[in-house]
């Protein structure tokens, strides 16, 4: 019988001092999610040259799609909902992430599947593609060149852009999402431009710069962010629906990376309901009985706490849309930070920028990725290799 903590290791509390000694990074990040991290503004730039060499000229030939369906799981999944949020409301067509094997039933010849996997071998990308390709569909592929996913592509005459396997999936979001908002552009129903790429590469870059491990953890965004995480309850919500995209992809790589339980979702949802977090017993209930002149470091029975990450957007194509909806995300984003101030609970916040929607998406992701590797490391956790992720693998494979 296996051993059900076979390989795991790491500190039950962080080490703040970790952070600050990058000499001892490459010992507790072998497998180089750092560096895999700060790579994503070379992704941009690499996976839109590989998709301008892909046929995708054969997408322009039919008519517009009535539906176009992204799938993939995990990071790949997370594609579809950045296609979704970057074509906004006014998209023409529906734009449906699908997570499971095959495709929705209704899909047929007057659709596009847009197949994504890193490996190029989950079965979610795989069985979608096969279905596209029975039902008459037309398909894009997305994923590891020389793979059952090109193979599937090259039976069914249909595009296929290589995404070179040198990241894991988790540290790949743009290297995947480049490719299939390129398709999606070609498709008619986004505007992506060449300077906008440009623009979101160099904004990831700069963050990338800003987060390095030489900054010291009072003047590193992700350092510090990290920190301010560590040993609490997460909670990310996001003000906009594209804030909302970036709070889901934080929640994914806290859990993969750090290995922490973390809320996430829509500051708009959590109004209905999930606010209430903050008045229950991680939040407004432990804070009102914290001693404020104690020692954080002092105590290991000082109880969890609910630590409040809001992601705001700020807005975007004012022209595009009445003021309203922003106006009401601004009073929202207020409220909850009032909220939390009132019940001691923390809050950091993470404010997007950039002039397109593809850089503001970037510059809410950069920093809470590296905050999540940084987290990892704090409490001697290697962020790549995640024991029961492969036990899971043995498990379901049997």
């Amino acid at each position: 019988m296996m051993d059900g903590t076979a390989g795991v290791s790491g500190r039950r509390v962080a080490d703040e001092s970790v952070l600050d000694n990058p000499d001892t990074f490459g010992e507790q990040d072998p497998g180089g999610m750092l560096r895999f991290t700060a790579s994503a503004g070379a992704q941009v730039r690499e996976s839109a040259a590989l998709a301008a060499e892909a046929n995708l000229s054969l997408l322009e030939d039919d008519l517009r799609p009535r539906a176009v369906v992204i799938a993939g799981i995990g990071t790949a999944g997370r594609t579809g909902d950045v296609l979704a949020t970057v074509a906004g409301p006014r998209c023409p067509v529906p734009v449906i992430p699908h997570r499971s094997a095959g495709v929705p039933g209704w899909v047929g010849a007057a659709d596009v599947v847009i197949a994504v996997s890193a490996s190029g071998r989950s079965p979610e990308a795989l069985g979608a593609a096969e279905a596209a390709h029975r039902r008459g569909a037309r398909l894009v592929a997305v994923g590891a060149p020389d793979s059952q996913l090109q193979s599937v592509a090259e039976r069914a005459r249909a595009p296929f852009i290589p995404v070179p396997r040198r990241a894991p999936a988790r540290a790949s979001l743009w290297a995947l999402t480049v490719p299939v908002l390129l398709a999606a552009r070609t498709l008619g129903l986004v505007k992506v431009n060449e300077a906008d790429l440009a623009e979101t590469a160099a904004r990831l870059d700069a963050d990338a710069d800003r987060c390095r491990p030489t900054a010291e953890s009072f003047v590193n965004p992700a350092k510090s962010l990290a920190l301010g995480l560590a040993g609490s309850i997460p909670i990310v919500w996001g003000s906009s629906p594209l804030a909302t995209v970036a709070a889901r992809r934080f929640g994914d790589t806290l859990s993969a990376n750090a290995r922490y339980p973390v809320v996430t979702g829509a500051l708009g949802e959590a109004g209905r309901g999930r606010v209430g977090l903050l008045d229950g017993v991680f939040g407004g209930l432990v804070e009102s009985a914290r001693d404020i002149f104690a020692d954080r470091d002092e105590a290991e029975g000082d109880p969890t706490r609910l630590r409040l990450v809001l992601l705001r957007d700020g807005g975007l194509n004012a022209e595009d849309d009445t003021d309203e909806p922003l106006a009401v995300e601004e009073r929202r984003a207020e409220a909850v930070q009032t909220l939390a101030e009132r019940r001691g609970v923390r809050c950091d916040v993470v404010t997007a920028e950039g002039g397109s929607a593809l850089e503001r998406l970037a510059s809410l992701v950069a920093v809470p990725d590296f905050a999540s590797v940084y987290l990892a490391l704090a409490h001697g956790l290697d962020p790549m290799a995640v024991p029961a992720i492969t036990e899971m693998k043995e498990l379901s494979n049997q």
